[in-house]
């Protein structure tokens, strides 16, 4: 991932401390909850020859990545929707990969395809939109949230386009949405708008952990399920990066404790070795502040450097 990306020599300058709640978790986290949160951890690919002999057995064949990330983890973030709708045979075909071999419920998060959020900027993008939708609900009870992910280029002025796309969307999809124009963290208003309609309108906001862009770590939570996207710092910070995710723990716990009721957290490296390895901290650390109990993430003894 591009987005946020600083040099290393850089990193140890940036406060990674989380910032304070945001203004509308007040309203939508206010019940007093002693039942633990559904937790979703995953990565954004599966098909990732590096794997093989680190996560993935010695000599696993790209046709049973899939099933073999499954058993791993509980979910994907679908980047892969991005770039190309996919066919409904395909993902009816990954569905059936998935459950067949998930120790858990697996869910699958797609991301809307660029056609509409980038090329259309969500306007005259109906055709797009139902293509996308129909091959979406194919995955069915492992259909996640969807997750629209706006051009830093789309800002408040386009707030009411905004508005309308989410309004045309059907009222049982999930929907989480990133922001990334700077305006919409810096001017309260816009800030206020925004979290605001998407409260209104029952659906989730994404929040963005990155070095460079430490306004995407807005920390607004408009219904009581969070989608993280959680972008690592390399190898040469790994530790650095534990200790941002145990804060996530501590932080996600003080949510839960008022009423909130699902978790997704998706890890990024430019290094997917690094990303698994930060994964399988995640489940360690989510498990022993949260109470959840998802299986722990087992690499290849022999390569688990």
């Amino acid at each position: 991932m591009e987005f946020g990306k600083v040099r290393p020599e850089d990193v140890p300058s940036i406060n990674f401390k989380l910032p304070e709640d945001g203004q509308q978790n007040s309203k939508v986290l206010n019940k007093k909850n002693e039942a633990t949160a559904d937790i979703f951890i995953g990565c954004a690919k599966w098909s990732l020859p590096e794997w093989v002999g680190f996560l993935y057995p010695l000599k696993t064949k790209a046709a049973n990545f899939l099933p073999e990330y499954a058993r791993h983890f509980n979910s994907i973030e679908l980047n892969a929707a991005y770039y190309k709708i996919p066919s409904i045979e395909t993902v009816r075909k990954w569905q059936k990969q998935a459950a067949g071999n998930a120790k858990n419920g697996f869910l699958f998060c797609p991301k809307f395809p660029e056609t509409i959020s980038h090329h259309k900027r969500l306007k005259g993008a109906e055709s797009a939109t139902d293509e996308f939708l129909a091959s979406v609900v194919e995955f069915g009870e492992s259909l996640g949230p969807c997750f629209l992910q706006m051009s830093d280029s789309f800002g408040p002025n386009s707030l009411s386009t905004l508005a309308d796309f989410l309004r045309s969307l059907p009222e049982d999809l999930n929907v989480f949405t990133e922001l990334r124009n700077e305006e919409w963290f810096s001017d309260p208003s816009y800030r206020k708008q925004v979290f605001e309609l998407f409260s209104s309108l029952h659906d989730g906001a994404v929040i963005t952990d990155v070095a460079g862009r430490r306004d995407v770590l807005h920390m607004e939570v408009t219904i009581p399920e969070v989608f993280i996207r959680f972008i690592g710092n390399g190898a040469a910070f790994r530790e650095a990066d534990y200790a941002r995710i145990d804060a996530w723990a501590e932080r996600i716990k003080t949510w839960q404790d008022r009423g909130l009721k699902k978790v997704y957290f998706f890890l990024h490296q430019h290094d997917e070795l690094e990303s698994v390895r930060l994964a399988a901290h995640t489940v360690k650390s989510f498990n022993q502040t949260l109470g959840s109990q998802i299986p722990e993430i087992q690499l290849q003894p022999s390569l688990f450097i």
